[in-house]
């Protein structure tokens, strides 16, 4: 498909232009966060606690009379850079350990999945939380701890069509011909591979949000008094009564992201899918 064509079934792709403008608007918002901050993300101002959105403040004040827009945005900053970072490394450990795999087979093949399985066998809050225990928390720790933990869903991920694409008779050509493993793998299984793995990529996005903001509501994550949402809506929670603009505004935030992400990502696999283009 060519660059022209993604983009005209994209914008013919409800969901999926739905998702990339939300992921777009987050993204620009956690990048120009200095800019579109009203106020600092740590500034307190005591006598303006718990205020309601629009005196002063766009989406309010928290208990320490901190600027809710502006802690959403430097927020978001933190957790998108944590998901990427995980979502990056997970993908590009995870397809190497799957190519390796299924270009060496045998011995090789069978122990790396079984460590594979046996990252697989726990719960993914379960292990991040035993992998922080270990680490301590932070945000590059939680980034690694989600990195590990998404690592073998992109090494089963790669394995399958590495080995379909392996079996077939240009491959066999480009062998009989003198070429090297990593110029086969480069050259001809990394592109057939990449479909499905772009979809699963943004598709763990979504969910590596989630699983951020979940640590972090568990004090295990991005450490005060950097802005964080799952921060957020875990202090919020004792002041629900007396203001619930906190936990309302950053679980809305939380929401919004995961929602753009897993929508762009249902759009991507249709587009990317041959069954379903015309």
């Amino acid at each position: 498909m060519s660059r022209a064509g993604f983009w005209r079934r994209l914008l013919r792709n409800g969901t999926g232009f739905a998702g990339f403008l939300i992921c777009v608007a987050i993204i620009v918002l956690a990048v120009f966060a200095p800019q579109l901050a009203t106020h600092g993300p740590t500034e307190q101002v005591i006598r303006d606690r718990f205020q309601a959105p629009g005196q002063g403040y766009l989406l309010g004040t928290d208990n320490f009379g901190r600027d809710l827009w502006s802690r959403i945005l430097y927020g978001y900053r933190s957790s998108i850079s944590i998901a990427v970072g995980a979502v990056a490394f997970a993908a590009i450990l995870g397809t190497a350990v799957g190519l390796a795999a299924a270009w060496f087979g045998g011995a090789t093949d069978r122990i790396l999945m079984r460590l594979m399985d046996i990252l697989l066998a726990f719960p993914i809050i379960l292990l991040a939380i035993g992998i922080l225990a270990v680490l301590g928390p932070g945000g590059f720790n939680v980034a690694l701890a989600i990195g590990i933990v998404y690592l073998p869903i992109f090494a089963r991920l790669s394995r399958a069509p590495t080995l379909s694409v392996l079996s077939w008779d240009y491959v066999a050509a480009a062998r009989a011909l003198g070429a090297n493993g990593p110029r086969i793998v480069l050259k001809h299984v990394l592109p057939n591979i990449m479909a499905p793995m772009l979809v699963q990529l943004t598709l763990s996005l979504s969910t590596a949000i989630l699983v951020e903001a979940s640590l972090s509501f568990l004090g295990l994550g991005t450490q005060p008094p950097t802005p964080s949402l799952g921060l957020m809506l875990a202090s919020s929670r004792d002041t629900m009564l007396l203001s619930p603009w906190p936990g309302v505004f950053s679980g809305l935030a939380i929401l919004l992201a995961s929602f753009g992400f897993n929508l762009f990502g249902d759009g991507l696999r249709d587009l990317l899918d041959p069954s379903l283009r015309t």
